[in-house]
């Protein structure tokens, strides 16, 4: 595509280069920069420049912070549930075996007496 600009010139449009790949942040990098935003001692503005990432990524693992620890206090009450239902489950089990065996014999011996 050629263009023309004010002067009358023709130009070929200069192609749109990128800066470089996205950058992907491990976890532990996330968590870094939000405890530094959740200690409220800097600005966003002066973590960002610290860390080397935009102010609103700051923000965000901020509020992904705040919004993921009342899993994180949640999970010891969930595990104490589930483990909880898994003994009902074994005890279950177990009760169902006992009279299955029970059913059984009581058959053989109805059986022998002619019931």
């Amino acid at each position: 595509m050629i263009m023309v600009d004010r002067g009358g010139e023709t130009t070929e449009p200069k192609p749109l280069i990128m800066k470089g790949k996205r950058r992907r942040h491990d976890p532990e990098f996330k968590a870094r920069v939000a405890i530094e935003a959740l200690k409220n001692i800097k600005t966003s503005a002066q973590i960002a420049k610290q860390f080397d990432i935009h102010p609103g990524q700051v923000s965000d693992w901020k509020k992904q912070m705040l919004d993921g620890a009342t899993d994180l206090f949640g999970a010891g009450k969930k595990k104490s549930d589930e483990e909880e239902l898994e003994a009902e489950k074994d005890r279950l089990h177990a009760k169902i075996g006992q009279l299955a065996v029970e059913v059984d014999f009581l058959r053989k011996k109805s059986k022998q007496l002619g019931l």
